[in-house]
């Protein structure tokens, strides 16, 4: 995809983010049982990448999105109350070790609810936004903007990561 983060829209901007964070969790299979300094290092940016995804769409996306069109609502609740459960595997797997009981097992399943959250994004919400009228490339840009703020994960010591720039948006 040649355009720049500037120039795509919000759509484009969430199936990237959703396509990167798949062949992470594709990436993380394929490590061997005991390459646990691998798996950790990519099991926080799993995390991290969520954790900027799932903000920049509850602040922005979402809002915007809600009242767009029929069934809006339901779809946003919905998604909401996914990233919620997401959002608890995250926080559980960003301060475990990967010689942790289950930490494996909270991995694969991060992934399956990934998987099927974006799904339902993909195939019926992406599509009825799109035709709602809503300014994309506007939100595109507000969405990549807030991304580039958040650089560590709620409530967790990231090494090397500057001090927290996120607010926990209110359900």
């Amino acid at each position: 995809m040649s355009a720049t983060a500037k120039s795509q829209d919000a759509i484009a901007l969430l199936k990237k983010d959703h396509d990167e964070v798949k062949a992470m969790f594709k990436q993380y299979e394929e490590l061997g049982d005991r390459a646990f300094a691998s798996k950790k290092k990519l099991a926080d940016k799993i995390c991290l990448e969520l954790t900027k995804h799932a903000t920049a769409e509850e602040e922005i996306f979402y809002p915007a999105v809600r009242g767009a069109f029929e069934e809006s609502e339901d779809l946003v609740d919905e998604a909401t109350v996914e990233h919620a459960s997401a959002k608890d595997l995250i926080a559980q797997i960003s301060t475990m070790d990967p010689h942790d009981d289950l930490y494996d097992a909270k991995v694969k399943v991060l992934g399956e609810y990934i998987d099927h959250h974006v799904k339902e994004e993909e195939q019926e919400m992406f599509p009825q936004a799109k035709k709602s009228g809503l300014d994309m490339v506007e939100l595109g840009e507000q969405i990549q903007a807030r991304k580039d703020e958040i650089d560590t994960v709620p409530g967790v010591e990231m090494p090397g990561a500057p001090k927290v720039r996120y607010s926990q948006p209110s359900l």
